[in-house]
């Protein structure tokens, strides 16, 4: 066995793309909920309250499996810019999927609404209701949703350069499994 592989491990890639589509619909989600205020809106609201939750356990095995697995290296001859911007990428992308769950359930809780994963399943409130807080954490939700978006696409558009410019094997080791 070689001392660094060459892709990421099977359940490594299974929960990279399992929560890679699972926040793309999030995103969507979202973005159709604070654009309705139709019947469709609470159809959204009670798809993206479960799915958040979803991904907050899926990070959360996600790490466990990040720090407990070797992953590839990046390549040697990448600019020292690209392998920080890598880096601070993935600490971010990590950092968002943790927190914007957190925020969502956070904000539920502020504004006094029960927070329903399916119609008789309550998690426990974890702030007390008030209106200015929910706001603000209403606010941050948004943004940082905006944030993720974007890290998203920025994610994208790097795997899709190490994938189809420098050919260094970057994206392959996520796409496939052992040589």
């Amino acid at each position: 066995m070689s001392a660094q592989p060459n892709h990421f491990a099977p359940l490594a890639r299974l929960l990279h793309w399992l929560m890679a589509l699972l926040i793309v619909a999030m995103l969507f989600i979202g973005a159709g909920m604070v654009a309705s205020v139709s019947a469709r809106h609470e159809w959204l609201l009670h798809l993206h309250k479960p799915l958040g939750i979803a991904i907050l356990l899926l990070v959360i095995v996600r790490l466990f499996v990040r720090f407990a697995t070797r992953q590839p290296p990046l390549p040697a001859d990448l600019p020292r810019w690209q392998v920080l911007a890598a880096k601070a990428s993935h600490v971010l992308l990590y950092a968002l999927m943790l927190v914007l769950p957190l925020l969502g359930w956070a904000m539920i809780s502020a504004a006094g609404d029960p927070v329903m994963l399916t119609s008789s399943l309550q998690l426990p409130s974890i702030l007390p209701a008030n209106a200015s807080l929910f706001a603000a954490l209403r606010k941050a939700h948004g943004v940082l949703a905006y944030l993720l978006f974007l890290t998203v696409l920025l994610h994208l558009a790097a795997a899709l350069f190490h994938g189809w410019v420098r050919r260094d094997g970057v994206l392959e080791s996520m796409l496939r499994g052992k040589d």
